[in-house]
C-alpha cells in the first residue's frame, strides 16, 4: 500500500509539473518584431493571414502560426492519413506515424517519419523516412524498404501541396 501512494504522488508531481511547462513559450518574435519564420522581404509577420496552417500567409508561418511550410504540412498530414499519427511537432517541422499494418498483409507494418525542413514550398524541404518491419514466429524484425517507396511518398506529398496551394489561390 505504501508503494502504491509514492506512486500517486510521483504521478500528481508530474501532472502539475506538466501543467506549470505547458504555459512556457520559447516561440516568440526577435526583436525586429518578425517571426522567425518570415523569411518574405517587406513584410511584417502581423500582415493579416495566418491562423493555425498560416494559409492567408502564402504559406508562410505567422507568428501563431507553425514554423513550416502550411501546405507541406497539410499535405503530408492528408497523405499520410491512412497511417495512425504517432506524434506532430508544428513548430519543428516534423510528423512521426505510428506502426500500420495493412489488412491484406498483417505480418508486415510500416512507419513513416516526415521532416519538413523550410518555409518555403519546394521540394527540397521534404525529407521522408520510411521504416519497415516483419513478423516472423510472433517476433517483430526490421527489414529493407525500396527506395522508391520514399521518393513516391514525397512525390505524393508535394503533389497534393501544390493542389492546395492552387486551391487556396483562387
Amino acid at each position: 500500500m505504501m508503494q502504491a501512494g509514492r506512486t500517486l504522488l510521483k504521478g500528481a508531481i508530474f501532472m502539475v509539473a506538466a501543467v506549470a511547462l505547458s504555459g512556457c513559450s520559447m516561440f516568440r518574435a526577435d526583436d525586429s518584431g518578425q517571426s522567425r519564420a518570415d523569411d518574405n522581404a517587406g513584410r511584417s509577420s502581423n500582415s493579416g493571414g495566418g491562423g493555425i496552417f498560416g494559409v492567408g500567409g502564402g504559406g508562410r508561418a505567422s507568428e501563431d502560426g507553425i514554423g513550416v511550410n502550411s501546405y507541406l504540412w497539410r499535405a503530408s498530414l492528408d497523405t499520410l492519413n491512412f497511417m495512425p499519427l504517432g506524434s506532430a511537432d508544428p513548430f519543428g517541422g516534423v510528423i512521426i506515424t505510428d506502426w500500420y499494418s495493412a489488412p491484406t498483409t498483417p505480418n508486415e507494418r510500416f512507419k513513416a517519419t516526415v521532416y519538413i525542413l523550410d518555409t518555403r514550398l519546394r521540394a527540397d524541404a521534404l525529407n521522408v523516412s520510411i521504416f519497415r518491419q516483419t513478423n516472423t514466429n510472433g517476433q517483430w524484425s526490421d527489414a529493407s524498404v525500396d527506395p522508391d517507396t520514399e521518393i513516391q511518398i514525397e512525390n505524393a506529398i508535394l503533389q497534393r501541396a501544390r493542389e492546395l496551394r492552387l486551391s487556396n489561390v483562387r
